[in-house]
């Protein structure tokens, strides 16, 4: 991969903004070709950190994700850092007796999926980057203005550089700067919750178990790392999310367990803490004439199945191979009719996840008696149906 400093004008066929999990996977996927694409971001990502600690963001990496990373020549990087499997999760609601309790020995397979640091992905995914000579990095730059015309898309950046193609993807996060420059509108709204992250180490081994705790302010996840470390993404409301961020350790770290129910003993280690409000929207369009969205930039939903960054990697994929197709073909790679197709093969497939995680989080977030009865038999019925609870398993992996 090049790492391009910027000179007056370039010259590319795909414009990729937005350098993280979805833009370089985006990247690696049209690779393959012989297209001259450039990589894009305000900021330039990081590859050294400290040994001690994690990342305060990771992802639950399905296996369908993890079959596309192997594909892009990705995981062996992922692999040689550091990862977590998960091969059973605990599911369970805080105001019944509702349980559930998957497992992958069930399907026989060796795990549900593997909780990654996004640091740890991003680094892999440019290690990988760096072996191409037809991807081009610009970073850190700062862009000024998006002109999209009939046959082009020019980005001109604070230092006069213009950057010109046939078509550019925004893969820049969900306060998109490429979806507002298009005037491209949403569908959506902020969730009465924040989600607090961090890690934490525990008295007990987290056995490479997810678990979830529901309670009616918002999910409670422990999600395995290494050496008996857990990543926590607590979803609550904004002001109590706020309030566990003031906390000290110590009296973060009681609290914490309290709302845990002690499943895995006291805490004892807590690590740096963030809060992020929590928001759920879908773009009108994905597409447009020498424009298209991916990821965060398109689509936002409630964390609570850790589904986002498997959306957005399917969204990278499934426009790497419209565009190489129509590469292939010599087809104009921005034109509306080559892009429609992303369009129709993402939207349903994001749709019906979208609707799913909104649907729980209201069912989960519901105090009537009546709701309350019917999660905790739903969750019981799941446990005791083993063909419902391989359905629910099979799409943990992502198939």
């Amino acid at each position: 991969m090049k790492n391009t400093s910027t000179e007056n004008t370039k010259e590319y066929d795909v414009i990729i903004v937005g350098a993280g999990m979805v833009g370089a996977t985006l990247a690696c996927a049209l690779a393959k070709s012989n297209l001259h694409i450039a990589l894009l971001d305000a900021r330039c990502p990081e590859f050294e950190w400290p040994d001690e600690g994690y990342d305060i963001r990771v992802s639950a990496i399905t296996r369908a994700s993890q079959n596309l990373l192997d594909e892009l020549q990705v995981w062996p990087f992922i692999e040689a850092q550091r990862l977590s499997p998960y091969r059973e999760m605990q599911v369970w609601d805080a105001s019944g007796n509702g349980h559930v309790h998957f497992d992958s020995a069930e399907l026989g397979e060796p795990d549900l999926g593997h909780i990654i640091e996004n640091r740890v992905i991003v680094k892999a995914l440019h290690q990988r980057l760096a072996e191409l000579d037809n991807v081009s990095l610009l970073c850190p730059i700062e862009m000024k203005k998006l002109e999209i015309g009939e046959d082009h898309v020019r980005l001109t950046l604070a230092d006069g550089t213009l950057i010109q193609g046939k078509l550019i993807v925004a893969a820049d996060g969900g306060r998109s700067w490429v979806r507002t420059q298009a005037g491209t509108g949403i569908h959506g709204w902020e969730y009465d919750q924040s989600a607090l992250v961090t890690w934490v180490k525990t008295e007990r081994h987290h056995q490479e178990t997810a678990w979830q705790r529901f309670q009616p302010d918002g999910p409670l996840a422990f999600l395995p790392l290494t050496d008996g470390h857990s990543s926590i993404v607590w979803s609550t409301s904004h002001e109590h999310a706020k309030a566990l961020a003031a906390l000290d350790e110590s009296a973060f770290a009681e609290e914490l367990a309290a709302s845990f129910e002690h499943r895995l003993g006291a805490i004892e280690k807590v690590g740096p803490r963030a809060v992020f409000p929590l928001r759920y929207f879908e773009t009108l369009h994905y597409i447009r004439p020498r424009l298209a969205l991916v990821g965060d930039a398109a689509h936002m939903m409630h964390p609570l199945a850790g589904q986002g960054v498997n959306l957005g990697m399917a969204d990278a994929a499934s426009l790497a191979e419209v565009l190489l197709e129509a590469h292939g073909k010599h087809r104009d790679p921005g034109s509306y009719s080559v892009l429609r197709r992303y369009e129709r093969w993402r939207r349903a497939d994001n749709r019906a996840m979208l609707f799913s995680m909104d649907s729980f989080k209201l069912l989960f977030s519901s105090r009537s008696q009546f709701v309350r009865w019917l999660r905790n038999t739903g969750l019981n019925m799941t446990d005791r149906i083993t063909p419902l609870k391989h359905a629910f398993m099979q799409r943990a992996l992502g198939r």
